[in-house]
């Protein structure tokens, strides 16, 4: 499922100075960088790195200093279609675990937590702000139910800090207006969640839900780009014919989160060799001191990270 993929955004898995340097430029440039991308914009391949384990599905990115954090799920038994909705679903849980896992600028597992209860093992895209990592897992189905967790970076000591009668895909904390945003399956719903003083969902308000008038991309990632917008990446599928193979188009996005809708899109002609799009999986972007870097980890299993550049 590729859910939330067009707020996401922003790594580097390259040398120390590599990664300073990819940081320097200020949240304005790194969004005025992205406007300027067309679909003519060259992209060049400067680094591949082969994750050496096993990654399952992966879902979300997040860089924390020098080391890369991604989440991923890991699926047991698949879900199944009901013949007939029952309860509002489509098709029963299966069954699966919630992993993330931190790495370093090799791609060498230095960090791992397991995350989710019972059905509800589905991680998404996820967001760093500066202090927490904030991570959504729900159950792999849509209009179903997720946990909304705050992870420390360091010690990915995970607490609950909300739960949500919907199927959530990818998490963005607004720290100017101290509000979570998170999408739907399909990212055809925009939540905006008031947080406490506690860091917690404040229970005393509901959320506010407005429908995504845009039907390009299902995002997969999202990351916050001040103010007030987030930088989404993923995927749309299409087949000439119902038993034609599945070709993936994917793309950026910039989202306003009071609006609730993009404000700038754009498609990123990237594949892998097998014809993967780039942006399927985990994506991050991020300003260098000349252009843009986006690294992704588009297949499943046995992963590669792919680091390109432009000018």
């Amino acid at each position: 499922m590729h859910c939330f993929s067009a707020l996401a955004v922003g790594v580097i898995l390259a040398a120390t100075v590599a990664t300073t340097a990819a940081v320097a430029a200020g949240p304005d440039d790194l969004g005025q960088r992205i406007e300027r991308l067309s679909r003519s914009t060259p992209w060049r391949l400067v680094e591949t790195i082969k994750v050496p384990f096993q990654t399952y599905h992966p879902q979300g990115f997040a860089r924390t200093g020098d080391a890369l954090v991604f989440s991923s799920v890991e699926i047991t038994v698949p879900t199944k279609r009901y013949a007939q909705p029952q309860d509002g679903m489509d098709r029963d849980a299966g069954q699966g675990t919630g992993h993330l896992f931190k790495l370093d600028a090799q791609g060498r597992q230095i960090g791992h937590v397991t995350l989710g209860e019972g059905s509800i093992y589905h991680p998404g895209g996820i967001d760093y702000d500066g202090r927490w990592l904030w991570v959504p897992v729900a159950e792999y189905r849509p209009n179903s139910h997720s946990i909304l967790y705050r992870v420390d970076p360091q010690t990915l000591e995970a607490v609950a800090v909300g739960r949500v009668d919907d199927h959530i895909g990818g998490l963005v904390h607004d720290t100017d207006h101290n509000t979570l945003h998170g999408v739907s399956w399909g990212s055809r719903r925009f939540y905006t969640w008031r947080l406490d003083a506690e860091g917690k969902v404040d229970a005393s308000a509901p959320p506010t839900v407005t429908l995504n008038p845009e039907h390009y991309l299902d995002y997969q990632d999202c990351a916050y780009l001040p103010v007030g917008r987030a930088i989404c990446t993923g995927i749309t599928e299409f087949r000439r014919t119902p038993d034609a193979p599945v070709f993936g188009l994917g793309g950026i996005e910039i989202v306003d989160l009071a609006a609730g809708r993009p404000t700038f899109q754009v498609p990123v002609l990237l594949w892998t060799e097998d014809g993967t799009a780039m942006t399927r999986n985990p994506v991050l972007v991020e300003a260098t001191p000349g252009g843009l870097r986006l690294t992704a980890m588009p297949e499943d299993d046995q992963s590669r990270i792919f680091v390109y550049e432009t000018p």
